[in-house]
């Protein structure tokens, strides 16, 4: 799994983005629209930042911040570090454990094609976890 490109876990996502301009509430509520936890910030075709739900907590809620009025760019990581699609998914888990963030953009000669998590990682292995629960309430409805 680890040494899968980049690019697989991607696949034909579309990136989450939001302008720099737009409120905090804005990006909030696109998160939430997408059950996400992190979303893009660009400025015009360029990646400018990124936007986590702990942006969210630290600089706006615990900051007092009126997330009606605060624009995402004076919030996000600026000038996140991104990945390229054909690295190894392990350089990525890498990255986010060594920069102590939980989130990469993936960023193909200039052009954003989405973004990886930690969570990831997790996919295969939550995959086969449910697959197992499912084989285990199976048998027990035949058992009766």
């Amino acid at each position: 799994m680890s040494q899968k490109p980049v690019l697989d876990f991607v696949g034909d996502q579309q990136p989450v983005t939001v302008p720099a301009d737009a409120t905090v509430a804005r990006a909030a509520r696109l998160m939430k629209e997408n059950r996400i936890s992190a979303l893009l910030v660009t400025e015009g075709e360029r990646l400018a930042g990124i936007f986590t739900e702990r942006d969210a907590v630290f600089r706006v809620i615990a900051e007092g911040r009126d997330p009606g009025v605060t624009p995402v760019s004076e919030v996000m990581t600026r000038d996140p570090l991104v990945i390229d699609p054909g690295k190894p998914f392990a350089h990525a888990l890498h990255m986010m454990f060594e920069g102590g963030f939980r989130h990469v953009p993936v960023v193909d000669n200039g052009r954003l094609l989405g973004m990886v998590s930690a969570r990831d990682a997790l996919g295969p292995d939550m995959k086969e976890f449910m697959a197992e629960l499912e084989s285990r309430n199976h048998i027990g409805e035949i058992l009766g």
